[in-house]
């Protein structure tokens, strides 16, 4: 389920600029992670309380780990191995949401006002379908581990 979708910015915005913009104005509403808990952000990010990159310079895609002599060596590559794992669930998240709405892949030229309210619309109806659609194709294909979807 999504919990807290942000638009409004150029295609070309820095992520990390969206980001600190998203978390550091009140009037936004950010869920910040209470004490003892963390989100899980890309390595384009910096470690600060509530929020947990990976190691730089270790290993860190899912891919890296997959044959058994390749597995993880030292407490730093093995952090990177769940933390990895734990991404790639994320963006099957992702994967789910645009394979049950093409709208977002291929984006009508909507007026500029209301462009940003597409993908709130679309993460609504994700969070619906998967409240009422226990059945549903999708999600169960994306369920699978075994499927490896890396974040841009």
């Amino acid at each position: 389920m999504f919990t807290f979708v942000y638009t409004g910015w150029e295609g070309t915005a820095n992520n990390s600029r969206m980001f600190l913009d998203a978390i550091g104005r009140q009037e936004n509403g950010f869920p910040h992670p209470n004490e003892g808990y963390y989100y899980v952000v890309d390595s384009g990010y910096i470690n600060m309380p509530g929020f947990v990159t990976p190691y730089r310079g270790e290993r860190y895609h899912l891919r890296d780990y997959e044959e058994p002599e390749r597995a993880p060596r030292g407490s730093k590559e093995l952090f990177n191995y769940r933390y990895s794992s734990l991404r790639n669930v994320i963006e099957r998240r992702f994967g789910v949401l645009k394979a049950h709405l093409v709208v977002l892949g291929n984006m009508p030229n909507y007026k500029l006002h209301r462009n940003h309210l597409v993908p709130i619309a679309c993460c609504a109806l994700h969070n619906f379908i998967r409240s009422q659609g226990r059945g549903d194709r999708i999600f169960r294909e994306y369920e699978n581990e075994d499927m490896l979807i890396e974040g841009k």
